[in-house]
């Protein structure tokens, strides 16, 4: 039986037209309600999310640092981009751009998981991801972003 008491929200956000675009807005988001996000995905999306950041909304700089920058930078960051879960020591927000679920995803309030309008690819992960959540008995809020307007 799951403790779900411990257990994370889990929240899919489904039909993203621009994953990373959304994850920016979102992180946004998340910043103006002063939580801490931890961002799991390949090294590359990492670098081209970052990338985005420094320059969203053009004026708009949305603080993080990315796996490998200085320690105390890193410690510091709202916002961190990681390649797993392990290495953040915040336990906020877990929003997860890779295929699989990240390991730990267990020891975060929340995990989020965005998924793509068109990459059928990222669509059938998600499915996977999801049943997976599911059998492990996490409750699961979803999410259209097209219903919803793209928040």
């Amino acid at each position: 039986m799951t403790d779900t008491t411990s257990s994370p929200q889990v929240a899919f956000h489904f039909n993203a037209p621009d994953k990373l675009d959304y994850v920016c807005r979102f992180i946004r988001k998340a910043l103006r309600h002063d939580a801490r996000v931890t961002v799991v995905a390949p090294l590359e999306r990492l670098r081209q999310l970052s990338a985005r950041l420094w320059k969203f909304a053009g004026h708009e700089f949305l603080a993080h640092a990315v796996q490998g920058d200085d320690a105390e930078l890193f410690a510091l960051a709202p916002v961190v981009l990681v390649e797993a879960a392990e290495f953040s020591t915040h336990r906020e927000v877990l929003l997860n751009l890779g295929l699989e679920i990240p390991q730990g995803f267990e020891s975060f309030s929340k995990v989020v998981e965005v998924v793509s309008s068109f990459d059928e690819q990222d669509r059938a992960f998600a499915r996977t991801r999801w049943r997976s959540y599911q059998s492990a008995g996490h409750a699961i809020e979803r999410f259209d972003l097209v219903l919803q307007g793209d928040r």
